[in-house]
């Protein structure tokens, strides 16, 4: 979007990494009462539509956008960039779980392209599955896995983590005791290689279907495994300026700009403007 994604020199926000509880506990009725409940909330997300400034870093670049997000959690999702100088909008995208779309505003090109982790990194800079990035955009990843898969748990201080088996490796979440509230999830392949970590930070309450629940405005992803832009980590930071959960008519519509050239995303390796 050479004008589309921005850098941001002078306030550019980076992932901070935080360290994991290290000792290992006991299961206890505390710690299974306290996975139920966090797994019970995260559940209560089915939609956002809000504003946030989102800061990509990769070991090639450093980029900002300012962005409309309206998306319905693992289903539809459109996210429109602008410009953070003039304000404009400079470039359309819109997902579904099979497919995506780009268009380039300031061009008239439309990028379509498969739904894949490499076309995410290609738009993006981070390599992710959509169902991961669709539900990281909403402050919670869904802890449905369950109390059985739980293989250890560990705690320091008020934090506790929970390592779950899943059938592609391990999850590990992790939990304030006292707020209750979601706080870090890791992701590691079946050989133990850590592929996703992130951390939800600055909360503050949202009262969804009836009940209060705390958010977080900062999301922080870091990715460890892209195939198209070198190795090293991945971050992206996305911080919320206002939004809503579940909008009530949440209507998420696209339309096909007329006369754009189109290219095939799934040809073209990493887009010039990223």
């Amino acid at each position: 979007m050479v004008a589309v994604l921005l850098t941001g020199c002078a306030d550019f926000k980076t992932v901070t990494i935080e360290e994991w509880p290290a000792e290992r506990v006991e299961f206890s009725e505390e710690i299974v009462e306290l996975y139920r409940d966090v797994s019970k909330a995260s559940g209560m997300i089915d939609a956002v539509e809000g504003y946030a400034d989102i800061w990509i870093k990769t070991p090639k670049r450093e980029k900002r956008v300012y962005s409309n997000i309206q998306l319905e959690k693992e289903r539809t999702m459109r996210i429109i960039v602008s410009s953070g100088i003039l304000g404009w909008p400079v470039a359309d995208m819109y997902f579904r779980p099979d497919s995506l779309f780009v268009h380039d505003m300031l061009n008239n090109v439309l990028l379509v392209g498969s739904n894949h982790p490499d076309n995410l990194e290609k738009i993006l800079g981070v390599r992710s599955g959509y169902e991961l990035f669709s539900n990281a955009l909403t402050g919670m990843i869904p802890m449905n896995e369950p109390l059985e898969a739980v293989q250890s748990v560990h705690k320091s201080g008020s934090r506790v983590s929970y390592s779950v088996v899943t059938p592609s490796g391990k999850k590990e979440f992790l939990v304030n005791q006292v707020t209750r509230n979601m706080e870090g999830v890791m992701i590691s392949d079946a050989s133990g290689r850590k592929q996703v970590e992130m951390h939800f930070r600055n909360f503050s309450p949202h009262s969804i279907k009836g009940k209060s629940v705390d958010l977080p405005n900062e999301i922080d992803l870091l990715m460890f495994n892209p195939r198209l832009d070198g190795g090293g980590r991945h971050e992206l930071v996305i911080v919320y300026d206002e939004r809503t959960i579940n909008p009530e008519n949440l209507r998420i519509q696209y339309r096909t700009p007329q006369k754009a050239r189109v290219i095939e995303l799934d040809r073209v390796g990493i887009l010039p403007w990223m």
